[in-house]
């Protein structure tokens, strides 16, 4: 043991005696080159919320339009209006592609999309009435911080007047994205005209009082500097402790293509095990990590389930955001093939709903002695 907490003896014994990381021990923790014992701590602190369950829901992606006024520069997605490969879905087409994912078995319904600026706030309302009236099992996880921050701006009314209303539609959960990194020298240079990071935390906090619970988002690999990852991180932490209304922090690692920023090297399968391992360390008050296997290949994603992540997401089915930026990975994973990174590894996979119910279970199969 003393080998594998070499140089990170201290955080050892916080972590054994149940003592919260602090922003210097984050950081300590990004600059190691003790990944094997980074890897441990990350490990055991899973081991302890959820054993060796291994996470996944069978849920579809829909993202309704890319054109976006906003134009952030780290954005691969958006589009401005009438610009050559810019859409707009209709509400119809919206409800067939929801009742085929319901037809494969999806579960939940992801549904983002860009900052419009021609769209009645009534578009989004009725999308949602029609996809619940469609196919009323189906969770829908819909529209980021940003979006309903656009949406109250659109109508003219406090945020939490929206988010009520789309609760009543039939929105069931809010995911994660608009969040990046909250500081605000990076915000200033990747999403200038963005919501800012305190509007970020203002609207999930008010989406927890409401009773919709959500994700919580970071970008990584990009401009930020190690404090200002942990800042991140401690502030989810904080908000956390005041509401407990999030499930699952996804780490998502930036892709470059097609972006303001391509000359920036992507983020090396090190790092991203690195920042998976510190999120699972200081947010002791999430019971979930995700290793989103779209942003960092699925081979990674399997290799960061030993760095203290718990969850891969789902099949997801025509994600187009990573993919507009350069992700070389599959639209989709089937469910074989995730079961199989989870138990290659000896863990038990475990396919959830949207609230981390379980629907079914694969063990890992025991190698007769």
């Amino acid at each position: 043991m003393e080998s594998l907490a070499r140089g990170l003896e201290d955080i050892f014994e916080k972590v054994e005696a149940n003592i919260r990381l602090t922003l210097e021990d984050g950081i300590k923790l990004l600059e190691t080159t003790n990944m094997l014992g980074l890897g441990y701590l990350a490990n055991e602190k899973r081991k302890i919320l959820t054993g060796d369950q291994v996470y996944f829901n069978n849920n579809g992606h829909i993202n309704y339009s890319n054109v976006c006024k906003i134009r952030c520069g780290f954005c691969a997605f958006g589009k401005d209006s009438g610009e050559k490969g810019s859409y707009t879905m209709s509400v119809e087409e919206i409800v067939r592609k929801a009742e085929h994912y319901a037809s494969l078995g999806a579960t939940e319904i992801h549904i983002v999309g860009g900052i419009h600026p021609e769209l009645p706030f009534s578009y989004y309302m009725d999308l949602i009435a029609k996809i619940r009236q469609a196919v009323p099992s189906i969770s829908l996880k819909a529209f980021t911080a940003a979006e309903y921050d656009y949406y109250a701006q659109l109508e003219n009314v406090p945020v939490e007047e929206i988010l009520l209303k789309m609760k009543e539609a039939g929105v069931n959960f809010i995911p994660g994205g608009g969040a990046e990194n909250f500081s605000q020298r990076v915000r200033d240079i990747i999403c200038p005209g963005k919501l800012s990071a305190q509007r970020w935390l203002e609207i999930h906090r008010t989406a927890h009082r409401l009773g919709i619970p959500s994700n919580a988002n970071m970008l990584f690999g990009i401009i930020e500097t190690d404090e200002e990852l942990i800042q991140h991180l401690l502030a989810l932490r904080e908000l956390q402790d005041e509401t407990g209304g999030f499930y699952a922090l996804v780490p998502t690692a930036f892709h470059p293509k097609n972006t303001n920023f391509s000359s920036i090297t992507p983020a090396s399968a090190m790092r991203t095990l690195k920042v998976i391992a510190v999120s699972r360390l200081i947010l002791d008050n999430f019971n979930y990590i995700k290793a989103y296997w779209v942003a960092s290949s699925p081979e990674v994603a399997q290799m960061a389930l030993t760095f203290g992540a718990n969850d891969l997401d789902g099949i997801v089915r025509e994600e187009k955001i990573y993919h507009t930026a350069g992700a070389s990975t599959p639209q989709l994973q089937t469910e074989s093939e995730l079961v199989h990174l989870i138990n290659e590894l000896g863990l038990t996979a475990v396919e959830r709903d949207t609230y981390y119910h379980v629907l079914k279970t694969h063990e890992p199969q025991k190698i007769s002695e």
